[in-house]
């Protein structure tokens, strides 16, 4: 008997589980069309919730707010980059490893382009959000550094964590416009973001290497 109510309060936890992968996946997909059809800024969180065709009580558990909706499409993006993690890829310069991994990102983000256009831009009016989206965004570039095989450890990783994202967010603004097959001007702008950061670190390990000598 023990193991029969064991196996089905088992069986009853999983369907559980189910249903809130169901209403997460239902909610964050119904969030990101309206974003596309131009809404975010003023959206509200039952407005979400009734376009889903969903109460209220059921949403507000699983995400509480539009941060914690964005959030979870972070972490699904950044979960999608790692999973498309090409082995050979890992040969590479670190160079080389950053502008495979953030092209696997914009292809992880191309179903959300249009939602993201809105996004960035409500975001930009409202000094609160922007704030919780930089944070995203640093939990999310550590991320794309740790897949390309670079350390976000100590001060150096704080620094190519701010570095990395400044790279990526100038590319996103070309991204976002880029209507081309192949990418070619958004791969372009990453190129020439990422080979700025490479001299960039390139001319501060010499100045590390001479600093001894010059004391």
């Amino acid at each position: 008997m023990p193991r029969k109510a064991e196996a089905k309060k088992a069986k009853s936890k999983k369907g559980a589980d189910s249903k809130t992968v169901d209403v997460a996946a239902k909610i964050l997909a119904t969030a990101m069309k309206l974003a596309a059809e131009g809404r975010w800024r003023d959206l509200s969180l039952a407005e979400i919730a009734d376009a889903a065709k969903l109460p209220l009580a059921k949403v507000y558990p699983v995400y509480p707010s539009k941060q914690a909706i964005l959030s979870a499409l972070f972490r699904r993006i950044d979960a999608a980059v790692m999973e498309a993690e090409d082995p050979a890829a890992r040969e590479g310069s670190a160079r080389d490893r950053l502008f495979d991994v953030l092209m696997r990102r914009f292809d992880a983000l191309a179903p959300y382009r249009e939602a993201m256009a809105t996004i960035i831009d409500a975001q930009a009016r409202d000094p609160l959000a922007a704030v919780c989206g930089l944070a995203r965004l640093g939990r999310s570039m550590a991320g794309m550094l740790e897949a390309a095989g670079l350390s976000t450890s100590g001060i150096r990783g704080i620094l190519r964590i701010e570095a990395l994202g400044a790279a990526y967010l100038a590319t996103l603004r070309v991204w976002l416009h880029d209507d081309s097959p192949d990418l070619a001007p958004t791969m372009a702008a990453l190129d020439r973001h990422l080979g700025r950061l490479d001299g960039l670190a390139k001319c501060l390990s010499r100045l590390q290497y001479r600093r001894p000598g010059l004391a």
